[in-house]
């Protein structure tokens, strides 16, 4: 049986929540607010950042699913952790948030059939690209957020 690239893209999709959630649950209350050097994110602040990021993916996707090549603005996600006070957000409401745009994000992308995986936006940094493209885009983002977090513990 062929490796379907959309399920793997799936799976690993929906495992960020867990995965996150899991890490998180090993820290302390004082290593998840600890950035660990000037300049870099505490383990709140990339699950703070994985949640916007995950709001932005599932508009984005629903627009490219039922628009014609929208635009997709791009964002500066470091004036939206100061704007929002990433570290001094709940990290458990933030998890929670995660969890269920993400289910809302799967569900959405598990109703596509190949022409919707190939819907078109245009990526205010990246350009045009389908639904496919960009979910490959979201999913190593993804595990770059969660290995960042996975440094964290212990600390």
């Amino acid at each position: 049986m062929a490796i379907d690239p959309r399920l793997e893209l799936l799976k690993t999709l929906r495992a960020t929540p867990v995965v996150a959630e899991a890490l998180i649950s090993v820290m302390s209350p004082e290593a998840i607010r600890r950035r660990p050097a000037e300049g870099e994110w505490a383990a709140v602040e990339v699950v703070a950042h994985l949640a916007d990021t995950e709001a932005r993916a599932f508009e984005r996707v629903s627009r490219m699913a039922h628009e014609d090549e929208p635009h997709l603005p791009s964002f500066d996600q470091d004036a939206l952790a100061v704007e929002r006070r990433y570290i001094e957000l709940d990290v458990a409401a933030e998890l929670a948030r995660l969890a269920e745009l993400r289910a809302r994000h799967v569900a959405l992308l598990e109703s596509l059939d190949d022409a919707g995986w190939n819907r078109v936006g245009i990526h205010g940094t990246h350009g045009r690209m389908t639904i496919e493209r960009y979910e490959s885009h979201v999913a190593a983002e993804e595990v770059d957020h969660l290995a960042q977090i996975a440094r964290l513990v212990g600390d």
